[in-house]
């Protein structure tokens, strides 16, 4: 069945009004009728079926039927990710939304060589995995952050497993028994980390130094591989 996330209040009997574009792609793309059903969810009042009660050139109109399913949240998890080149970090989130973490955090490094990204965009992939996965929540996108800011602010209740490509550091499934929830991975650029950044995390309590094998990894499949191993070892997969 359908699924599309709203931001509005879901009870019943409610009226749910879609976007333009959810409602061309409901009545233009998938050809409802008034009386069809979709699933419904607002990251809040869990999942709800709507029947489609309105439909127009202007839009469309949801009636709000009957909760399926209350409100969950997934694993503590959020990406801290360095920003690499548009396609790859659309990826990035895409993955991140799939293997249920609740927000990504985008950093600028000494090495980052991209400096702007699109937020909206980046939010709109967000939804579409999460409609498409069945989650109840939608991840936040966080507006890009100097590195040394997001460590300042750190919580230090919240271990942040450093993926270190420099070779001394022990494997991820090993040091996984540390972390805990709530925790953070943190993925660096293409070129890595600079010396001074890679000292300053090693020297943090609340910071857990990994490694994801022998080979370097490109930032996209080391954020994959991360969370993958995270769900698997600490997180909702067991």
């Amino acid at each position: 069945m359908i699924r599309l996330f709203v931001p509005h209040p879901l009870k019943a009997g409610a009226g749910v009004a879609p976007t333009i574009d959810q409602s061309r792609y409901l009545t233009a793309v998938m050809r409802l009728s008034v009386g069809d059903e979709i699933l419904v969810f607002n990251g809040q009042d869990g999942e709800w079926r709507c029947s489609l009660a309105e439909a127009g050139k202007r839009g469309c109109l949801l009636k709000a039927e009957e909760q399926t399913r209350p409100q969950a949240h997934g694993s503590d998890l959020d990406l801290v990710i360095a920003m690499v080149k548009r396609g790859r970090v659309e990826t990035i989130v895409e993955k991140a939304a799939e293997l249920g973490a609740r927000r990504v955090r985008l950093t600028q490094t000494r090495r980052t060589n991209v400096d702007f990204v699109k937020l909206g965009r980046l939010d709109a992939i967000a939804i579409e995995a999460a409609e498409q996965t069945g989650r109840l929540d939608v991840p936040a996108v966080d507006d890009p952050q100097k590195l040394d800011r997001i460590l300042d602010g750190w919580d230090p209740a919240r271990r942040l497993v450093f993926c270190d490509e420099g070779g001394d550091a022990r494997p991820m499934i090993e040091a996984l028994a540390e972390t805990g929830a709530p925790a953070a991975i943190l993925i660096g650029p293409e070129g890595g980390f600079a010396p001074e950044e890679r000292e300053r995390l090693r020297s943090l309590p609340f910071v857990i130094p990994v490694s994801l094998g022998p080979r370097i990894l490109r930032a996209d499949t080391a954020a994959i591989a991360a969370m993958t191993l995270w769900q698997a070892a600490v997180g909702d997969w067991r």
